[in-house]
């Protein structure tokens, strides 16, 4: 493990109500994932399906497969997997009740197929297959699947019909690699492939088995189901999100796990027993009165993070616009004003600022395919190479398959981004509080900021010189209406008075802080 990873407090939050359940990652308190199960979710990832083909479709090199959902699964020839004509015979046999070994040692494996050939000559219409769902529903299209199976466990993930053993390229020492390939050759059992997860590095050969037995056993329990089984119906469902996404993330960095709901809080916390004992401790039954995503000040942090508009540190700001195609980020400094630096150090500092919050934002809304991020203008070459180091840094941790291109001579950066899951939207816009029935940000999604730059400023022995702050009207008003206002809890705190001057010129994101002699505090 990272050393300073181990630093590093993460806290997966768990609210429950009656039809969805929602998770929230924090990584030092700041918001980095959300997810929601809901009850209606029957096209979860990783959930296997006894289906039949449809339509083989020549142009397409794909087949259209009925699962159930009101639109065909979309089947294409490169996921079909090289064991597709072993898997057949497999599901033939075990269908029709002529074969119950489902272990595979016995089960003579047919040629595989080839890699470049048609979709027509592998499958045809009315066939009985099994697939795995690989991209849930999205917009207007069906699932995505696949018929290379794969059962996923804590250390391992296992492959039917394979004999490969492959280890996470996320480990980097050869002589671990090593060390975990001869364990898992010694315990593979005939006819299964095994993927070595990131988390099995420095584990031991017994907790690897017990993953691997787990898993046989799922396979077994699945194959039952085929006898006589309808078309389509699911065979195997993956766990539930909370223990999916603790089988994925979990590690020794978590220092709380937060659920108010006793019934998942029981299956939680034995989950967490069977993965790792001496954490179990951290799972937490959450009972207080106040909610639990306030508690934990996630639903402000909610409010900031997915609107349009995305407010950073020291006045810089994203915005982020969606098409059917691409995404499009455009980085924005703001009103900021630095007469101690050039126009290129500034433009570094707010564009390394904003590569960190892109890298977040990327992961809390699950934003996939093409994303175009236009950072500011930056005409020094190692400046660019050191903001695209950046960038590839911060996104290390991110679980989605990803490639990020360097920037181009327009200063744009190109992501391609996998996406499994529906994009998670989030309404952040509020009724205006003026009366004409339009909508603007909530004043929450700048006050934060605000509130972290002043504290900066008013914790300042040396140099204090006054503060003024220039903010929108809007602003100004929320800072200062009612008693005691924001504005007189700061003075409370802090015994220095903020005049705060509203500027109508400005927009909801810009403020800036001057001293009495009117020069920009930084």
């Amino acid at each position: 493990m990272d050393k300073n990873e181990i630093r590093v407090n993460k806290e997966l939050i768990i609210r429950s109500n009656s039809s969805e359940v929602d998770f929230a990652l924090l990584k030092d308190g700041k918001l980095i994932e959300l997810h929601k199960e809901e009850d209606s979710n029957d096209f979860a990832v990783g959930d296997v399906f006894l289906a039949k083909i449809r339509k083989p479709v020549s142009g397409l090199n794909a087949a259209f497969v009925n699962v159930g959902y009101e639109k065909d699964a979309f089947l294409h020839y490169h996921d079909l997997g090289p064991q597709l004509p072993s898997l057949l015979k497999f599901i033939k046999r075990v269908s029709t009740g002529k074969l119950k070994d489902y272990t595979l040692k016995n089960f003579p494996f047919e040629p595989n197929i080839d890699k470049n050939g048609s979709i027509m000559d592998a499958i045809k219409a009315n066939q009985s297959l099994l697939v795995q769902i690989v991209k849930e529903p999205i917009s207007t299209k069906g699932p995505r699947i696949s018929s290379e199976l794969s059962i996923a466990g804590r250390y391992i993930v296992l492959v039917p019909f394979s004999e490969r053993v492959s280890i996470s390229q996320k480990i980097e020492s050869k002589e671990e690699k090593d060390r975990l390939k001869r364990l898992v050759l010694s315990i593979k059992p005939k006819g299964f492939g095994v993927i070595v997860r990131t988390v099995a590095e420095g584990k031991k050969v017994a907790e690897l088995d017990q993953d691997l037995q787990n898993l046989l056993t799922k396979w077994s329990t699945m194959c039952k189901k085929l006898y006589k089984a309808e078309h389509p119906s699911k065979v195997l469902s993956e766990m539930n999100k909370a223990s999916s996404i603790l089988r994925d993330i979990f590690n020794e960095s978590f220092t709380g796990i937060h659920i108010d709901d006793e019934d998942l809080y029981y299956e939680i916390k034995e989950y967490v027993h069977n993965i790792a004992p001496k954490k179990e401790s951290i799972v937490k039954l959450y009972q207080s009165k106040v909610p639990l995503f306030e508690k934990h000040g996630i639903e402000r942090q909610i409010k900031t993070s997915f609107g349009k508009t995305v407010s950073m540190s020291k006045g810089a700001y994203l915005v982020i616009e969606h098409t059917e195609a691409l995404h499009v980020v455009d980085v924005n400094s703001g009103n900021r004003s630095n007469k101690a630096r050039t126009q290129e150090d500034t433009a570094l500092e707010v564009n390394m600022i904003a590569a960190k919050e892109i890298a977040r934002q990327l992961r809390l809304r699950d934003m996939g395919g093409i994303i175009v991020i236009d950072f500011i203008d930056m005409t020094n070459a190692d400046h660019r190479r050191t903001l695209f180091e950046h960038l590839k840094t911060e996104m290390k941790d991110d679980r989605a398959k990803h490639k990020i291109l360097p920037p181009s001579k327009f200063g744009l950066v190109q992501i391609t981004r996998q996406r499994v899951r529906p994009e998670v939207n989030i309404k952040t816009r509020e009724v205006n509080p003026n009366g004409d029935g339009s909508e603007v940000e909530a004043p929450i999604l700048i006050v934060d900021n605000i509130i972290t730059d002043l504290e900066r400023i008013l914790a300042k022995k040396d140099g204090f010189n006054g503060v003024t702050l220039n903010t929108h009207p809007f602003i100004a008003a929320y800072l200062t209406k009612g008693f005691p206002s924001i504005r007189f809890k700061w003075f409370l705190d802090h015994k220095k008075w903020v005049k705060i001057l509203p500027r109508d010129a400005y927009t909801y994101l810009q403020y800036r802080f001057k001293d009495k002699d009117d020069n920009v505090y930084n």
